[in-house]
């Protein structure tokens, strides 16, 4: 095989490679876009975890919002955004730090926002001091 077929075959393969990953951002992109929506729109107060699957604070968060998320359903939506997977997230809720919680009323209104790990008992306390109870 000549040198030009070499780099020609080189060039195809590298463009399908960055085409894949275009379109694997641009999926991924869509998810998270979904996923902010979702966590606008709710008939229940909600709680909205912004993080990242890798930071060690947020991992921690994630069997506390999992609990959450099983023992109120139907009373509290507790919803979890990956801002490392959806770069739009962090600006949109304009959070600097991860992770963020932030308390919204059943009408999108935001209550409260908190930075860092946060226990469950000072979730359902902070809820409590906002008027909400899901007992």
């Amino acid at each position: 095989m000549s040198k030009k077929v070499k780099l020609i075959v080189l060039l195809a393969v590298l463009l399908a490679v960055a085409g894949a990953l275009l379109l694997k951002q641009r999926a991924a992109s869509a998810v998270g876009a979904q996923t902010v929506d979702s966590a606008q729109s709710s008939p229940v107060p909600r709680l909205v975890d912004l993080g990242a699957d890798k930071c060690i604070p947020c991992r921690m968060m994630a069997p506390i919002l999992d609990e959450l998320r099983t023992t109120y359903q139907g009373r509290l939506e507790v919803v979890f955004i990956d801002v490392w997977k959806d770069n739009s997230a962090g600006e949109k809720y304009g959070i600097s730090s991860i992770p963020t919680q932030i308390f919204y009323d059943e009408n999108g209104g935001e209550l409260y926002r908190h930075v860092g790990f946060i226990s469950k008992a000072d979730i359902l306390a902070k809820w409590s001091e906002l008027g909400y109870s899901f007992n």
